[in-house]
């Protein structure tokens, strides 16, 4: 493991937030203490290159990329126009050939060229999804929103979770002509409208994040004879009961040893835990409590499996908690909440 870790938050910057912040994580305590910020319009998603050289994030005008100084400082070295409209969400390949691209309010997927130096060339191809859906929840017709893409373990393929749709395209990836397939279509229940994609560690599982029907739905994964396959064998609830207040399901992480996975519930104002079973890849609810702030949007498992960080984007702020699992799971906020205005995503980097 890392000597010490960094923490990067994406922001809106519509009021004093400028851009991505920076903190120092202290993994004993669970604590974030700000080093910096990088400047960027709304940098509301991120990711990072695997070799922990570069981050990539959203922005108003397409997708900017960042070098990795030594001590976890941003310099921005690059930014493109994606082709649509706003994007929502970027992910990267382990070798960074290529970004890519969701776009939620267009419907589209793009990949992007990457250069040697990490800077993002330009437009490979580009997406846009098709067709209609009727939404029992708030009876009207919906259209195409990607609101994830995530490539598989073995990444020979790249899912486009469309929120409108309620479902998961499947594309095969050309990475020598830079170019998109659609392979397969993962179909979601009826109206849940999927939000997020998470893979195992080991790239044999699969979870779905259901935003309005609140739920997980578990697919096994296997690449045959080049076809992927997608088999879902089970459902499972984020919620402990049935609520009377709107609840929706708004992020999820899965813990650094696997065998946790956290969903943060908007409305409820709250984080729900599954154990997860390594063998079978099936999940059974562990607990379901209160995070002190509004709007939980995003949140991650500190290294150490300790702590989990809450991004509470409307009440401007990050909370820490340490978690207890077993017989008497529960939550304990060991520090005070971090002000950061409209926190939207953040990501963890182990810097040597």
């Amino acid at each position: 493991m890392a000597q010490k870790f960094k923490a990067y938050v994406g922001t809106y910057t519509h009021e004093t937030s400028v851009g991505i912040h920076v903190y120092d994580v202290d993994m004993e305590k669970g604590r974030l203490t700000e080093q910096s910020v990088a400047e960027i319009n709304n940098p509301s998603y991120l990711t990072l290159s695997r070799n922990g050289k570069f981050l990539y994030s959203i922005a108003d005008e397409g997708v900017a990329s960042f070098t990795v100084g030594e001590n976890g400082d941003l310099t921005k070295t690059s930014q493109k126009q994606i082709g649509g409209m706003r994007g929502c969400f970027v992910e990267v390949d382990s070798l960074n050939r290529y970004l890519f691209v969701g776009g939620y309010h267009d419907g589209r997927v793009t990949m992007m060229r990457l250069n040697p130096d990490g800077t993002i060339d330009g437009i490979a191809d580009g997406i846009f999804h098709r067709g209609v859906a009727y939404t029992k929840y708030e009876r009207r017709i919906d259209h195409p929103m990607v609101s994830c893409v995530k490539l598989t373990r073995d990444e020979k393929y790249l899912l486009a979770v469309d929120h409108g749709l309620s479902q998961v395209k499947v594309y095969r990836i050309d990475y020598e002509a830079g170019r998109l397939k659609l392979a397969h279509i993962i179909r979601c229940v009826l109206d849940a409208a999927p939000r997020t994609i998470r893979f195992s560690h080991d790239g044999r599982f699969c979870y779905i994040l259901d935003e309005v029907a609140n739920l997980i739905e578990v697919y096994t994964y296997e690449d045959k004879d080049g076809e992927p396959e997608f088999e879902r064998i089970q459902k499972i609830s984020v919620l402990d009961k049935d609520y009377s207040m709107l609840t929706e399901a708004s992020c999820m992480c899965q813990s650094f040893k696997g065998d946790y996975i956290y969903v943060s519930i908007d409305g409820y104002n709250g984080v729900s835990v599954f154990h997860r079973d390594n063998e079978t890849g099936k999940l059974s609810f562990e607990q379901m409590t209160k995070i002190s702030g509004d709007f939980p949007k995003s949140l991650s498992v500190l290294p150490g499996d300790e702590y989990v960080a809450v991004l509470n984007h409307d009440s401007n702020e990050v909370r820490t908690f340490q978690v207890f699992h077993g017989d008497r799971p529960h939550f304990v906020q060991r520090s005070a909440p971090i002000k950061a205005n409209q926190p939207n995503c953040i990501r963890i980097l182990g810097i040597d």
